[in-house]
């Protein structure tokens, strides 16, 4: 159970540029009115919220190979050397795969697993943090994103291997990184190990816009898992806010112009246009979310990471229900705020690991979602599920 409530997070300013855009609206101003509409309305969000937020995506790749290196089998873990691109030019980069005890694959069992790119931060090291998930018989595949581009502003477009593989797409890091996961997956299957309908994405921070993303491209992942992932994530370009957590310093939250000041590079190249006019945004990022539908998306937020926007992503989150709402999959979105500040915790892979067990095995969820730490504000936005 979480112990946040209303009182902890004092909202000082709140400021909403523009409503958020309607997400069945088709840009030609009709409105969805059926589900094959959305699959075509789908497709015109993947250009903005994808496509503008974060440059066009490689493609699968034509050359695909997963070796194993290290066996260390269950109880321990795996290592893979997984090399892939084109037939020209390829790249290399290596997957850990964290294995539950012998017991969870008796009788020829295969278990659920998570896919976290954030092998590059130091949580990524705590045994605590996986052993959460290996525990409860779900395995943990982790891979350092950063061999596939730099997360060093090296300029002001993304540097590394993947870039020079497929130089003619517009990717920024971001789009590089989410690329990872799947590519992650395609290992995944060569192991006879996991169970494919049973994948999570997860990430913290830049890693956790990148799951968020990789959720988005890759329809594999049964639930999506953003943690502290702010602006180019799960929160809200359109919405700033300065709070104070628990009577703490005022702060505020972070801003387009912040990211494309400190980090171009991991943005597509058209976003610069939008620097100081985020209420312009043709999208905003519970269309992004909006993408991940009916499939289970998890937001989980630290309640004093005021620079992640807990009150964007709140309302984004809202927002996205809608969709889910008009899908028939409204008990799929889940919004979960703990105490505390802008870190990747084992109690946050908790909350994940409960979903996982709820779709693998139907175990019924014990933790209280949608608890705000903020006092609730006016609503960001004013359009409904078409009615059906």
């Amino acid at each position: 159970m979480s112990d946040v409530n209303e009182k902890m997070l004092k909202i000082n300013e709140y400021e909403l540029l523009s409503k958020l855009p309607d997400p069945f609206l088709f840009d030609d101003g009709s409105r969805v009115s059926s589900k094959e509409e959305w699959e075509k309305r789908r497709a015109e969000i993947y250009k903005t919220a994808v496509e503008l937020q974060y440059g066009t995506i490689p493609p699968t790749p034509e050359f695909f190979k997963a070796e194993l290196t290290y066996k260390g089998g269950p109880g321990r873990s795996n290592t893979y050397r997984i090399t892939c691109g084109t037939e020209k030019d390829r790249l290399t980069f290596r997957m850990k795969l964290f294995l539950p005890e012998k017991k969870f694959f008796e009788d020829g069992k295969k278990v659920p697993v998570i896919v976290d790119g954030d092998m590059c931060f130091n949580y990524a090291y705590d045994k605590e943090f996986w052993h959460t998930a290996t525990d409860k018989g779900i395995a943990m595949a982790m891979f350092d994103r950063t061999e596939l581009v730099s997360d060093l502003k090296l300029s002001d477009r993304p540097v590394g291997p993947l870039c020079e593989i497929y130089p003619e797409k517009t990717f920024g890091a971001l789009g590089a990184w989410a690329w990872g996961y799947a590519r992650c997956v395609d290992a995944l299957a060569t192991t006879d190990l996991i169970d494919m309908d049973n994948i999570a994405f997860t990430g913290h921070s830049r890693g956790g816009k990148t799951a968020l993303l990789a959720g988005v491209l890759d329809e594999r992942a049964a639930i999506v898992n953003p943690n502290g992932s702010g602006a180019g994530g799960s929160g809200c370009y359109r919405i700033h806010v300065k709070a104070e957590y628990l009577d703490d310093e005022e702060k505020r939250t972070e801003q387009l112009s912040d990211l494309l000041r400190n980090f171009p590079f991991w943005f597509g190249p058209d976003m610069k246009d939008y620097a100081v006019r985020e209420g312009e945004l043709p999208f905003d990022e519970h269309m992004l979310k909006s993408l991940v539908a009916p499939r289970t998306l998890l937001s989980t937020e630290g309640a004093g990471d005021i620079w992640a926007n807990a009150v964007g992503t709140w309302q984004t989150t809202l927002a996205a229900k809608e969709v889910y709402k008009f899908l028939g999959a409204e008990d799929e979105v889940y919004l979960y705020f703990r105490d505390g500040y802008h870190n990747h915790k084992a109690s946050d892979l908790a909350i994940l690991v409960e979903l996982i067990e709820k779709r693998a095995s139907g175990t019924p969820v014990k933790t209280e979602f949608w608890k705000l730490p903020f006092e609730k504000t006016e609503n960001a936005f004013d359009f409904e599920a078409p009615k059906k």
